[in-house]
């Protein structure tokens, strides 16, 4: 399932970036001037997937809720994105994932907006560690990312608070699943 919907997101998106859209007057990033922190908001991202997942690799429940509510995270920034095309904000740095660049044909997308698919991911690991420490060092590697993409201007504020609420949807429905397919095989035995 994760596959098939980062599939459908990558051939979206693309198609997102012709589409008409709409831009917000937004009060912060009018406050200031972008700075470009691209590599800061990469290492941050990378470095705690990569201690998120092996942190998580022995359990494998947490591996298998952390994959479904990733694609429950993806699959709801498809919809969201659909519904809600936002223009980039006007002096946005662009953020060159070479990941994204990669899979996602090559080209910079300026208008993945709605919600903050970073900070979403961010607090989504989070959410499925298992060790407190790690869950605080995660919280504040979110809360750095979400202040990264807003001093780049490369998000809307209102995509970056919302994120981890729809992290947090899909992690709550992935738990919910598990504990009715837990129930089911608990009580066939």
């Amino acid at each position: 399932m994760l596959a098939l919907a980062l599939f459908f997101l990558a051939k979206f998106l693309p198609y997102s970036e012709t589409r008409p859209g709409f831009s917000l007057d937004d009060p912060l990033l009018s406050t200031f001037k972008p700075i470009d922190l691209t590599w800061i908001t990469f290492v941050l991202i990378y470095g705690a997937l990569v201690v998120g997942l092996v942190s998580i690799a022995k359990y494998p429940r947490r591996i298998i809720i952390a994959f479904q509510s990733y694609t429950l995270v993806a699959s709801l920034r498809l919809i969201t994105i659909y519904f809600l095309p936002f223009n980039a904000p006007p002096d946005i740095i662009p953020m060159e994932d070479p990941f994204v660049a990669f899979f996602g044909g090559g080209k910079t997308l300026l208008r993945d907006l709605f919600f903050s698919g970073h900070t979403a991911t961010m607090f989504l690991l989070a959410l499925v560690a298992k060790n407190k420490i790690l869950k605080t060092i995660l919280v504040v590697c979110t809360i750095l990312v979400a202040a990264a993409v807003l001093a780049q201007h490369v998000h809307y504020t209102i995509d970056v608070i919302v994120a981890p609420f729809f992290a947090y949807t899909g992690y709550r429905i992935a738990r919910l699943i598990n504990k009715k397919k837990t129930a089911k095989v608990e009580k066939a035995a």
